[in-house]
């Protein structure tokens, strides 16, 4: 399996690693920066430089065997030493869009109760997020933007820790999804906790404090159908 970097140290730009396996156009390496496409994340975008040449990683992927880097062109063979790349401005803003996604379900779960029964982001800074929700006023996004926005000028920290899966799961406020997504063989868990605001099991990439998202617009808050509410969020600077 692929040793993930990224769940560590999500600053980590750059690492050296090893080709354990290739399959046409894709590599596995023995570890990674790389963060694999998951949780409404986006996978990670770069390069992958050798003696004699590079090849760009134009997605990345979890698999059977390690994390699976989706190249342009095939990838050098195995047992070659390579030096990971990640496009960081790219990661940066999802980072930002994924800490912000956390502090509005944090948000929006202290106002309402409500579970969290979807999400996604997309590359520069926009996402969205599905509620378990009977019905919210028109001035409910409004209200969840000042709140979103006051807490994330607030500059809160946050931390990444990991706990035995069996204690993790004892927790029931750590599972804030309707539906808990974690796979039966993550051991130990991981949790992202924005101090104050949101804590849950997650497996994504963050920013150090809420202050380096910056402001947030809650975009539009739609219906997905009885019980269901959407909102969409993008990153304002």
């Amino acid at each position: 399996m692929t040793e993930e970097l990224f769940s560590t140290d999500a600053y980590a730009r750059t690492c050296d690693a090893t080709v354990v396996a290739v399959d046409g156009n894709v590599a596995v390496l023995d570890r990674t920066v790389f963060y694999a496409r998951g949780g409404g994340q986006p996978g990670d975008t770069g390069v992958l430089r050798f003696d004699g040449g590079e090849v760009r990683v134009t997605d990345t992927v979890k698999g059977e065997g390690g994390i699976r880097h989706e190249c342009e062109t095939p990838p050098p063979p195995v047992g070659t030493r390579v030096t990971c790349e990640i496009d960081w401005d790219r990661r940066h803003v999802l980072m930002r869009t994924h800490t912000a996604l956390h502090a509005l379900s944090g948000i929006v779960e202290k106002t309402t109760g409500a579970k969290v029964t979807g999400g996604n982001m997309e590359v520069g800074g926009i996402a969205r997020m599905d509620f378990e929700l009977e019905a919210i006023s028109q001035d409910f996004g409004r209200e969840v933007e000042e709140r979103l926005n006051a807490a994330l000028a607030a500059d809160t920290p946050v931390h990444v820790t990991f706990l035995p899966r069996a204690e993790a799961l004892a927790d029931a406020d750590l599972i804030r999804t309707k539906v808990s997504l974690i796979p039966a063989h993550v051991d130990p868990i991981r949790i992202v906790d924005i101090v104050g605001i949101d804590k849950q099991a997650d497996g994504g990439t963050h920013v150090r404090s809420t202050g380096e998202v910056g402001r947030v617009r809650v975009v539009k808050t739609e219906s997905k159908g009885k019980g269901f509410k959407r909102m969409r969020i993008e990153l304002v600077d």
